[in-house]
This record gives C-alpha cells, sequence and structure tokens, in this order.
C-alpha cells in the first residue's frame, strides 16, 4: 500500500484504486444523492401506508423507486468503505483501517439493518404491504451529516438554520397528518365529527382532498390553535392528548430555536458593525449634543446599510496566522499594491502590511488629517471622495478618490525631510469615505523583518521628496554617512561575532581531541604494567622475550613523544587564530577610523 501525505484534493489514488476524501467536493456530491432516498422514504413511505389510494394507483412507480433506493442505499455503503478518515490530521487510506473502522461505527449498523431483505414479508402478506420497509428510515442519519456540512459551507448559515426547523415543522404536521388519516380509516370513515368524512361522498374519496383535510387537521392540533371537532372515543382522546405533549414539548422548542436564531442572528450584526443602541445610551448618558450624536448616528447607519466593516481583525482572530493572512492578501492586496511606495516590494512583505491594514469610515466634512499635525499614519482610499483643502477649509485644491494614498512619507522619517514628520496639507472628507489606515509603528515592526525592504523604501522615499523639493540635502548626506558608518560596523560586528563562534567551536573540538589522547595514553600505560608484572613472573625466561619488552618500552616512548608533540600543535593553533582575531580587530578599528 502506497503512503500518500494528506492534501486537500477531491480524490486520492491509492494502489490504481480511488479513496475519497471525506472533506472535498466529491464526497459532499454523493451525500446529496445520499440523501434523496432517505426523503423519499421518510415522506412517501409513511403516506404509502396510510392513504390506500396512494399506494393502489401508483404500485409500478412506487416499486421501481423503491428497489433504485435500494441501490443507493447498498452504494452508499460501499462509498463509506472507500473513504479516508483523518487520524492525527493525516488522511487514512489503508482500506483494511478504514473497513474496520467504518465497521465499528453505530452508522455501519443502521446502514447494514436498513439494507436487510425485509421485502420478502410479500410473501406471506400483501405487497400492498409498505410497512414491511421501515427499516429503510434508519439511514437518516446521513441526512443530518449532509445538513451539518451544508450549514458550514452556506453564505448565510442562519437563513438555512430557519429553513431547517420550518422543514421539521412540516415534516412533523405530515407525519401527524398520516396517523391521523390512519387511525381515521380504523375506526371507520365518519363514524363521529372528528375523524375523516365518510369517502362515500365523490368529493371526499378524491387522494387531493383526503391529504390536505387531513394536514390542516394535523396543523390546528400541533399548532394548538383549536376549533378542532370535540373528540368521542377513547382512541382520539389518546390521539389528541399525545399531540398536545407534542405540541407543547417539541413545538415550544423549536419557537424556542428560532428565537435563538434570531438572537444570534442580531448578535453576529452587533459583532460585525458598532452596536448604535450601546452608543446612543453612552451619548444620551453623557448629555452629548443633539448634532453630534445625529452625526454618529448617520455615521452607524451608514455602516450598516452599505456593509461597512471596520473591525476585521476581532472578526478573524480566531483564525491561524497564516490563515487570516490568506484571508486578508485575497481582501486587500490589491488596495495596497496601488500605493507607489510599495509596487517593487517583495510579496511577503506586502503580505505582513495586508495584516497590519485597518479599515476607517469618515462621515462628510471630517478632516483626515490637517496640515502640521504629527504623521503617524498613511491612508489608502478605498472608496469615497477626499478634497485637499486651504486653512478655511473650503478652497480645495486637488480631489482624492479611489485609489489614491497619501501621507506615506511620514511614517518613514526620512532624514532631510523639510516636513519632518508634520503633514503639510489639509485633507477633508467630501462624503462618507472609507479608508485603510497603515501605522507608522506597524510599518516600523514589519520592516525590522525585513532590512533590505527597508533600505529600498527609504531611497524610494527620498526619491519623492527630492522630486518635490522637499528634501534638505546638506542635512541628509550627513545623515546618510552615520547610517552607512553604523551599517559597516554591524556588518563588521557580524564578523567577529561568527570568528569568535569559530574559534569557540574550534578549541572545543581541540579539547575533546586531548581527553580523547589522554585516554589512549592511561589505557596504554596499563597495558604496559602489566607487561612489566609479566616480566618480572618469568624472569628467567630468555633473551627473545627481554628483547620484545625492549621493543615494546620503545614503541611505548615512540608513542609518548608522538602524543606531546599532538598536545602543542592545538596549543600553537589556537595563539595562530587569538593573533587573527587581534588582526581583525586592528583592521576594524583602522576602518572606522578612516570612515570618520
Amino acid at each position: 500500500m502506497l503512503a500518500i501525505a494528506y492534501q486537500p484534493s477531491y480524490l486520492l489514488t491509492v494502489s490504481s484504486r480511488w479513496i475519497l476524501d471525506p472533506m472535498g467536493e466529491w464526497y459532499f456530491r454523493w451525500l446529496i444523492v445520499s440523501i434523496l432516498p432517505v426523503i423519499y422514504n421518510w415522506i412517501i413511505l409513511v403516506s404509502r401506508c396510510s392513504f390506500s389510494d396512494l399506494q393502489y394507483n401508483y404500485l409500478p412507480v412506487w416499486l421501481a423507486l423503491d428497489y433504485l433506493s435500494d441501490l443507493i442505499y447498498l452504494l452508499n455503503m460501499a462509498v463509506r468503505f472507500n473513504t479516508g478518515y483523518l487520524e492525527q490530521g493525516m488522511l487514512v487510506t489503508d482500506r483494511w483501517k478504514i473497513a474496520r473502522t467504518y465497521s465499528q461505527t453505530h452508522g455501519f449498523k443502521l446502514d447494514l439493518v436498513s439494507v436487510l431483505p425485509t421485502d420478502l414479508l410479500y410473501l406471506h402478506l400483501s405487497i400492498h404491504s409498505p410497512a414491511v420497509r421501515f427499516n429503510r428510515l434508519l439511514q437518516v442519519w446521513c441526512l443530518f451529516e449532509f445538513l451539518q456540512r451544508v450549514e458550514t459551507r452556506a453564505s448565510y448559515p442562519n437563513t438555512f438554520r430557519v429553513i431547517r426547523i420550518m422543514a421539521y415543522m412540516l415534516g412533523s404536521i405530515h407525519w401527524n397528518a398520516c396517523a391521523y388519516f390512519a387511525l381515521s380509516r380504523h375506526i371507520g370513515f365518519g363514524q363521529d365529527p372528528w375523524v375523516y368524512p365518510n369517502i362515500s361522498d365523490p368529493n371526499n374519496a378524491r387522494l387531493t382532498r383526503q391529504y390536505l383535510y387531513s394536514f390542516y387537521f394535523s396543523t390546528l392540533i400541533l399548532s394548538t390553535i383549536g376549533n378542532t371537532p370535540t373528540p368521542v372515543r377513547e382512541e382520539e382522546y389518546l390521539f389528541v392528548m399525545v399531540d398536545l405533549l407534542i405540541a407543547v414539548l417539541a413545538f415550544a422548542s423549536i419557537v424556542g430555536s428560532m428565537e435563538a436564531i434570531v438572537s444570534n442572528l442580531d448578535k453576529a450584526g452587533r459583532s460585525v458593525f458598532p452596536d448604535h443602541q450601546l452608543m446612543n445610551y453612552y451619548l444620551r448618558s453623557q448629555q452629548v449634543g443633539r448634532e453630534l450624536r445625529q452625526r454618529v448616528t448617520n455615521w452607524s447607519q451608514h455602516l450598516r446599510l452599505n456593509k461597512k466593516v471596520t473591525n476585521e481583525r476581532q472578526i478573524l482572530q480566531m483564525l491561524p496566522d497564516k490563515l487570516r493572512a490568506e484571508v486578508a492578501v485575497s481582501v486587500h492586496l490589491q488596495t495596497l499594491r496601488k500605493v507607489q511606495l510599495f509596487q517593487s516590494c517583495e510579496l511577503g512583505l506586502l503580505e505582513h502590511l495586508v495584516l497590519k491594514l485597518q479599515s476607517q469610515v469618515f462621515s462628510p466634512g471630517d478632516y483626515v488629517c490637517r496640515k502640521g499635525d504629527v504623521g503617524r499614519e498613511m491612508y489608502i482610499v478605498q472608496d469615497g471622495r477626499l478634497a485637499v483643502v486651504a486653512d478655511d477649509g473650503v478652497t480645495p485644491f486637488a480631489i482624492l478618490e479611489d485609489g489614491n494614498y497619501f501621507g506615506e512619507i511620514s511614517i518613514l522619517n526620512i532624514p532631510g525631510s523639510i516636513s519632518g514628520n508634520r503633514r503639510t496639507a489639509n485633507i477633508r472628507s467630501i462624503g462618507y469615505s472609507d479608508l485603510f489606515v497603515l501605522g507608522k509603528d506597524d510599518l516600523a515592526e514589519v520592516l525590522m523583518e525585513f532590512p533590505e525592504a527597508k533600505h529600498m523604501l527609504e531611497g524610494k522615499g527620498r526619491e519623492m521628496l527630492l522630486k518635490m523639493g522637499m528634501l534638505d540635502e546638506a542635512v541628509a548626506q550627513p545623515e546618510l554617512g552615520k547610517e552607512k558608518l553604523a551599517s559597516t560596523l554591524g556588518r563588521l560586528e557580524i564578523v567577529l561575532d561568527s570568528l569568535q563562534t569559530k574559534l569557540a567551536r574550534l578549541i572545543s573540538e581541540l579539547e575533546s581531541s586531548v581527553k580523547k589522547i589522554d585516554f589512549r595514553l592511561k589505557h596504554l600505560e596499563n597495558e604496559l604494567g602489566v607487561w612489566v608484572g609479566v616480566d618480572e613472573d618469568l624472569e628467567g625466561v630468555g633473551e627473545a622475550e627481554d628483547h620484545r619488552l625492549t621493543q615494546a618500552q620503545s614503541e611505548t616512548q615512540a608513542q609518548t613523544q608522538a602524543q606531546n608533540r599532538i598536545q602543542a600543535q592545538p596549543q600553537a593553533k589556537a595563539q595562530d587564530h587569538r593573533q587573527a582575531q587581534h588582526q581583525t580587530q586592528s583592521n576594524a578599528q583602522l576602518l572606522v577610523q578612516t570612515t570618520e
């Protein structure tokens, strides 16, 4: 079996066979197919058991649909045996593991019972006994899985929840209507005012009339509206009591779910847009003037009506950093690329900057910045129009529209700028203006990770200031010289740190070598001691043995001399490295003095 790493694809090939990805699109499409027989059985099968005319009149159609749904049930089990699952974040594609895991689930047991051939009971009962197929209702868990996946995929999940609850209500009424008609047939049509009228009347014998009357009667009971005939028999009383209990419990839960959905919908809106009620309460409690309160109200109303989101960071804060960056890049990257200052920057820098963008909406007549203010942000016009006005606030000099930007120079702190980091113009919003704001601190934080981009941006900023005639070169040149000197010193420090690291590593290696040689010498001394002891015990053995011992001693002395030479070499190398380091520091000092 091939080992394949998990990747978000629709299908994965394993040993030339197909394994479905449970998070893929193909599996979701199969879920749509697999729930069709479930819906068919839960609606039509129950109706066929209650309304005999529906069963008799369309028997060939029902038989074809029954066995087609059985085929889909069997295919669904086959698909389950070929659908991988996640284990420790990895997609399991081993067929034996998939089969073992699926066979141990509760869903497999329901699937197995639902495909049992209970149709064989037709041989003992009539073919018009669809109740023998009630085991087909057990695959309803596939429907719940489909609804859960649709809710996570839906663009309007609250709307989907409302539709789902409405479907539950209609399904409950449908089942109750079928039960009411079956009970009426058991008691006898027209036996009392409570049951279904006598079908001897051709109008009451119509299948459409039978179902609509039963559905209407069931709706009256379950909704507790009343206006139904009084029960006469014990069975009728029991049916009404059970329906009332269902209405009190189940329908009360459904209504409570609807209220929760509406509350969540309002809560979601308040989390995306400012809470105007809270703001109005605060303004009234602080006795803010009526005109200012109206401006705040208009601003809040504009955000809601035009779907302007100003707290994007809070909305996406639960996402992982990488996923949040991809969302922000998808939404705002093109806007950031419009800024001339960032057009030639690398993609990694832009992705970091996109996460720092904040949206701000200005009302008509609001000043975005005034001349002489300290510039701590730059602005990008996303939507709206702004005017560069004179000091009187009325005379316009220029109009800024979508895609324009301003304030980019003041957040770079370029040496020699005549205006420093002060604003040089008054900019006022003409209507409602939607701007992206990039803070000075945020830009500095990002540029710390991209030093090359920082030098490039400062260079482009100086070029822009030169074109506008707002750069004092007499001040800029010394500052540039200091920057170059600081950069050179920084590089020298890096080189010295690297040399020190290499020297420390070399000394460590030499110390390790010396320890190994010392260990070997001790081992040789021990062996030599053993040889000497043997020589004393065998003192009279012969001249050949003495010659061998003498030769061993000479070899030991030679090894000792070699060891001494080896110990002397690291010290000489260390001395050479210290001299090289001292020479490098002397050259660095000489270079610094030359630069000054």
